[in-house]
């Protein structure tokens, strides 16, 4: 009986030594073959006797990887409890168990609230999509091309664990944008605080982590392989966190081409292919741009004839030079036939750019939106949110909301109030009559601010007569105070005046070609007061707003496809640029100077003449016949 029942194995040894056996069988076969092919006739000279051994060595992987897929296939570790949505883009797919316990956070589920296009749903009724879809989106996408690739070369020995990492970023990648996308971190963040160099993507890494750490999902990514610092040779928290940010966004030389050595930590420089798939920057061809584009065109109405599909069928990792050196890398690359759809790819993206992501109507309202949000910051602190990951949870487009309505906010003014009254010798009945002089605040008026700015100027008068430090440090808060609330009511009268459309007239753009954007500006205040002087007018120059656009293919003044390798079919690992390209646009990159009048309506019409009669003669073209 005993014996029986030592005897007996478990279905899981008794899967490993059928493994074992498989793969001692396949490599006895490999090696001879080879064994047999190198004694043979066949192999005259060196080169195919080199020929034979990485033949032989490709094989070895091929087998090896085979094998790697079967034994995570059967090993019981797969999950089976998947999730199938109904997406509006991709129809219905699938998510690991691992990504819905990421979506059901509010971390996540923050991104419900954050517009895609920001304020282009202000001009596209139909783009009300929002970066939680886009996030998902982008996770299948990433899913379905590391997998394509895992099943066609399993020499690549990709295993689960990347997969899963994979996905993970793609879900993860814009976890920091801030509210209206872009608008907050190219246009608020600038304007509020011009030396710091922050990007959306370092944010979603760190709201990562917060989101792991504040809902305690490590064991649960544990379960599923996920391995973290206890693992020196792969980390899978930092592979993630470079997956999001872009192995070589900060390793460039001066020209902006990738540096030749490997600074990845999450993965060696042999699976370098895997940073390529949701943020790529060697040539921006990556998952993140085929579901936007998918997603934007289908929201906004605008059509395109890139087909992402087509390259998931044809996408292929080669070794390719690193800049024109010998040295290689494993990169994703396309077949020829593929050439077209590619160049669509990139054409889109300014199409889009043109059409919608730079319409005037939009760039103004984002123009306008960040003017509100910069006066009401110090208020309500929006920038300070981007240090600290628990109030950046709560930052979304329903910042808006918050200055139009400030008594909603009345919660965060009353925590600062308690925050302010910690100290053990306040007494509570001060404590109480100030925490309801801040309920009081909340409810103040233009009249009452006008009342608190009359009572600064009698304690100014005072102050004059008592030169008590304590009297001075009271009076200063209190006008900062009300400075704060002039401010928000600034804001306020901003976002009412979006609400109403009432907005700076367009008045016409003109391409800046290679002009100093600083000097444009310069000339055009001295035309609008040469103007005046000329026709006497009075138009004032602060009525007109100017701004600059840029507009390219994904890669500023470079020809995007010049980064973009391509395989044959009969002979797939040898990869190759594409020189001969054909209706190639003479410019990829343009910069575009466009100016509005917000002044007074009876004033429009003299504002257009300024402005027509200016851009004829300063952009006019020069006469290069001669």
């Amino acid at each position: 009986m005993d014996k029986r029942k030592r005897g007996k194995m478990s279905d899981e040894e008794t899967f490993d030594n059928t493994f074992k056996k498989i793969k001692t069988f396949f490599h006895q076969k490999t090696e001879t073959v080879t064994e047999s092919e190198a004694a043979g006739p066949s192999v005259p000279t060196a080169a195919a006797a080199r020929s034979v051994c990485e033949d032989l060595t490709v094989r070895k992987k091929k087998i090896n990887g085979e094998l790697q897929i079967i034994a995570e296939k059967y090993s019981l570790k797969l999950p089976t409890d998947v999730k199938v949505v109904n997406d509006s883009v991709h129809g219905h797919i699938e998510l690991h168990p691992l990504l819905v316990k990421i979506i059901d956070t509010p971390q996540f589920q923050r991104l419900r609230h954050i517009k895609q296009l920001g304020a282009g749903y202000w001009v596209f009724p139909g783009a009300s999509h929002n970066r939680f879809e886009h996030s998902i989106g982008v996770a299948h996408l990433a899913g379905c091309l590391v997998k394509s690739l895992q099943e066609k070369q399993p020499e690549l020995q990709i295993n689960n664990r990347d997969v899963l990492c994979v996905q993970i970023a793609g879900l993860c990648h814009d976890l920091g944008h801030g509210p209206f996308s872009h608008l907050f971190d190219l246009l608020f963040i600038p304007a509020v605080n011009s030396d710091l160099k922050w990007k959306h993507e370092e944010n979603s890494v760190k709201m990562f982590k917060h989101l792991v750490e504040e809902n305690g999902l490590q064991q649960e990514m544990e379960a599923y392989g996920l391995k973290f610092e206890t693992d020196q040779k792969e980390n899978d928290l930092s592979f993630i966190g470079e997956l999001i940010e872009g192995v070589d966004k900060d390793n460039k030389d001066k020209d902006r081409n990738s540096k030749k050595e490997w600074t990845a930590k999450g993965r060696t420089e042999d699976k370098a292919f895997l940073y390529e798939i949701v943020s790529n920057e060697r040539n921006k061809i990556d998952v993140d741009k085929w579901d936007y584009f998918d997603r934007d065109c289908h929201h906004l109405g605008i059509s395109k004839s890139f087909d992402h599909q087509r390259l998931l069928k044809f996408a292929r990792v080669c070794e390719v030079k690193i800049n024109g050196d010998e040295k290689t890398r494993p990169s994703i690359c396309y077949r020829d036939k593929e050439a077209d759809n590619i160049f669509d790819m990139f054409r889109t993206r300014y199409t889009l750019h043109r059409q919608a992501y730079q319409h005037k109507t939009v760039n103004i309202i984002e123009i306008m939106i960040k003017e509100a949000l910069v006066k009401a910051d110090g208020h309500l602190q929006i920038s300070e949110a981007i240090h600290d990951m628990k109030e950046y949870t709560k930052l979304t487009d329903h910042i808006l909301e918050k200055i139009l309505y400030p008594e909603y906010d009345h919660k965060k003014i009353l925590e600062n109030a308690q925050r302010d009254l910690k100290d053990d010798q306040t007494n509570p009945d001060e404590a109480k009559i100030i925490l309801e002089t801040a309920a009081e605040k909340l409810r103040m008026g233009a009249e009452k601010l006008q009342k608190a700015a009359e009572k600064i100027q009698k304690d100014v008068k005072k102050l004059e007569k008592d030169k008590n430090p304590e009297t001075a440090r009271a009076i200063l808060q209190a006008a900062k105070e009300i400075l704060q609330e002039e401010d928000l009511q600034h804001a306020r009268e901003k976002v009412i005046k979006i609400l109403k459309r009432d907005l700076p007239k367009f008045l016409g753009e003109a391409r800046l070609e290679k002009r100093d954007v600083s000097k444009v500006k310069s000339d055009w205040r001295a035309a609008v007061e040469k103007w005046n002087k000329k026709k006497k007018q009075d138009l004032n120059v602060e009525d007109f707003v100017v701004d600059e656009v840029h507009i390219d293919h994904g890669m500023k003044a470079k020809n995007p496809m010049d980064s973009v390798y391509f395989y044959r079919k009969r002979d797939p690992d040898k990869v190759f640029l594409i020189t001969d390209q054909m209706f190639l646009p003479k410019d990829f990159y343009e910069k575009l100077f466009r100016v509005y009048y917000k002044g007074p309506e009876e004033k429009l019409k003299e504002a257009q003449q300024c402005f027509d009669e200016w851009s004829r003669e300063y952009f006019k073209p020069k006469n290069t016949t001669q």
